[in-house]
């Protein structure tokens, strides 16, 4: 930790890796299949990323794992020379469970492809990882959904807890880390026990995952609140899916310090911008004459070199670089925030700027 805010559990820190260091708090961008969608790399570079996210499912379909390796890794094929995490294809247990099977053993999926059959465990998670050759790679896990029975939870927690004994007998070490993933649902002792459960592991870093998967957003916020204090204090916390601006800066008030959505450009794919907290659709006919930046605080590409009335004109014409102008802006503005809870932390003004909704901040009354 390099500081601390006072009033709330907000810290900063840096995570070194092999590729280089991470300073926390950071959102990082999603690049599923080895690219972050209709970015380029040096594009990227430029949002101020510091490190990026790819699936290890994804990548086992296409182009698969042995062409990353003899590329020379990740870095390498996607020509990415910072820091790499690769999600285990547990988030796909949850988001493809109409084509797979559990089992202890691990899950058989459908090829959403061809239809081939693939058998994903936890050593097998863990084979394909290395291979890619990721700076951090993520435990197997199973992800319930929501709503779920609390005996379907505890099976999922207790089969997530036993592949991550597996995970980490077949890792093998290294220089690749490796971290562990809290479930639970919406269960509070659930998450207490699996909170204590892969603490207790040990592993570079650790996430809390089987948030933003349908549940209230007040369930997420229990969550974050509840499972924040339980985790090591001197290993990096990552909030797995959650981009918003408002339940990051909750979960850093709670001690969380990485955080991955794909919302950034998916909205930007479909010409919705993040500006002051408000999302615009620049498809709207109010922007068709404003020829003003679109964010004039923001650094970013669009922002720079073109206005509201362009971007618009760009997506009522269906012209892709509308989708890459507003996905860069996008990235940038919670790359920009993440950065933004860093530096209030060092100035001691975290609780102030950005968690008025803490009960014990001296900002509550302006939420």
């Amino acid at each position: 930790m390099t500081a601390r805010c006072p009033r709330t559990r907000a810290r900063c820190g840096c995570f070194t890796t092999p590729h280089g260091a991470v300073q926390t708090p950071r959102f990082m961008p999603v690049g599923t299949a080895a690219t972050v969608k209709g970015v380029s790399t040096p594009q990227l570079q430029e949002t101020g990323a510091q490190m990026v996210l790819a699936n290890t499912f994804h990548l086992h379909l296409q182009p698969g794992e042995s062409v990353v390796e003899d590329a020379g890794g990740l870095h390498r094929f996607m020509g990415w020379n910072g820091p790499l995490l690769t999600d285990s294809g547990g988030f796909q247990v949850f988001s493809l469970d109409a084509i797979n099977r559990i089992d202890d053993t691990g899950v058989v999926f459908s090829s959403p492809r061809d239809g081939s059959r693939i058998d994903l465990t936890p050593e097998r998670s863990m084979a394909i990882q290395r291979a890619l050759g990721a700076d951090v790679a993520m435990a197997f896990d199973q992800c319930p959904p929501y709503p779920a029975s609390e005996a379907a939870v505890a099976e999922a927690c207790r089969r997530t807890h036993r592949w991550l004994e597996r995970c980490v007998a077949s890792h093998g070490g290294g220089t690749q880390a490796l971290f562990g993933i809290v479930q639970g649902g919406c269960f509070p002792h659930l998450r207490e026990a699996s909170a204590l459960v892969v603490a207790a592991m040990d592993l570079p870093g650790i996430a809390v995952g089987g948030v933003s998967v349908g549940e209230p957003v007040e369930e997420m916020h229990r969550v974050v609140r509840q499972v924040g204090p339980l985790l090591p204090e001197q290993r990096p916390h990552y909030l797995m899916g959650v981009g918003s601006l408002r339940e990051m800066a909750i979960a850093v008030a709670n001690g969380f310090d990485l955080f991955d959505c794909v919302l950034p450009t998916r909205l930007g794919r479909h010409g919705t911008a993040l500006v002051a907290g408000e999302r615009w659709n620049l498809r709207n006919a109010r922007f068709r004459h404003d020829h003003g930046p679109l964010d004039p605080s923001c650094g970013c590409l669009a922002c720079r070199h073109h206005s509201r009335s362009y971007l618009h004109h760009l997506f009522r014409s269906d012209e892709l670089l509308g989708r890459t102008l507003l996905s860069l802006h996008n990235l940038t503005t919670l790359l920009r925030f993440t950065t933004a809870m860093a530096q209030a932390i060092r100035e001691g003004c975290f609780a102030e700027d950005f968690a008025p909704w803490e009960p014990d901040s001296p900002a509550t009354h302006t939420w």
